[in-house]
């Protein structure tokens, strides 16, 4: 009797404790039960998400269908669009991939793209956070906005804007040639001089970003308790005390996660930048991944493009002047 109460007792037991993979049914259950709920008492805050999920799809999800022009021949006047060109553009697999590493300026282009990156980060990553504790010190309001304002403003002018304004003022006949010339000295190619040229896209990026970058260092600089600099001052810290000693360890995090965003984007090095930039004289030094293989992509297919264009003179100069930058003049 008593080993039948015992097992009894245990197939109780058994019976009361749920299996693993009852365990894990009846928690995600729970867990979508208060998912749900939770949505009912809150739909505003899902409701906003929908703009956010609608453009990550449009411009983040949708677009990875174009990988596969890697693994084709691509041609865009296969279909009837260029979507449709993919799929029936021919699959070649890796060999675009094989024809790019054994090509032999493959490495120069790879060196252009990493060096101009690199100045880029050594250059103009440590200016935003200058200008942004610059900024948190003006104490008067009016000029503290004036001065964000000035430096912000450029971010929101197109590439194509920026060198307008830039040519000419260091164009060949641009402001600033003229003043040199006119004071004996010889005039610089600031976009035809290989030694040159990579600063001129260092000092635009920074002329054009910098505001952008500083915004986010003055929202964490925001972020650090004013009660900190208020026991500094009480302790007789001088202002650049406070800066060392509470401003930048508090702009710490932003600091090292700004980072690690530029280098991980250190392959891409401002594409629109130097596709609106270079031209042939400077190929040697600005050449980078994606300049080049949108120049040889279009070169390859130039004639099919002219003969696609050839009824409007006016599509062909657009895509001559646009899509095929070698080919404008300096």
């Amino acid at each position: 009797m008593e080993r039948k109460g015992f097992t009894m007792k245990m197939a109780l037991d058994t019976t009361a404790v749920p299996s693993g993979g009852l365990r894990a049914k009846t928690g995600l259950r729970h867990k979508l039960h208060s998912f749900f709920v939770y949505v009912k008492h809150h739909p505003m805050l899902y409701l906003m998400l929908i703009p956010g999920l609608f453009f990550l799809f449009i411009y983040k999800l949708a677009p990875l269908y174009g990988i596969l022009i890697a693994f084709k021949d691509y041609n865009i006047f296969l279909g009837s669009n260029p979507i449709d060109a993919i799929g029936l553009s021919d699959w070649v697999g890796l060999e675009h991939f094989r024809r790019l590493f054994a090509s032999s300026q493959f490495t120069k282009v790879l060196a252009n793209t990493l060096i101009i990156n690199g100045l880029k980060i050594l250059w103009l990553f440590p200016i935003p956070i200058i200008c942004a504790i610059l900024l948190n010190e003006i104490r008067r309001a009016t000029y503290r906005k004036f001065a964000q304002t000035a430096i912000y403003m450029p971010y929101f002018f197109s590439w194509v804007v920026i060198f307008g304004i830039f040519y000419s003022l260091f164009g060949s006949y641009g402001i600033i040639n003229t003043a040199i010339t006119a004071m004996g000295g010889t005039r610089i190619g600031f976009f035809t001089d290989n030694s040159v040229f990579r600063s001129v896209l260092v000092f635009t990026e920074g002329w054009k970003e910098v505001g952008y970058n500083t915004v986010i260092y003055l929202a964490a600089i925001t972020g650090i308790d004013i009660t900190l600099y208020e026991a500094a001052r009480v302790d007789g810290a001088s202002k650049w005390r406070q800066i060392w000693n509470i401003t930048m360890p508090g702009l710490l995090p932003t600091i090292v996660l700004m980072l690690i965003l530029k280098v991980g984007y250190i392959l891409e090095t401002g594409f629109e930048q130097v596709l609106v930039f270079y031209n042939p004289a400077v190929y040697e030094v600005a050449d980078c991944c994606f300049s080049k293989r949108m120049r040889k992509l279009f070169i390859k297919n130039e004639k099919s493009v002219l003969r696609f264009c050839n009824k409007s003179s006016k599509t062909k100069r657009a895509f001559t002047k646009v899509l095929m930058p070698c080919k404008r003049p300096f």
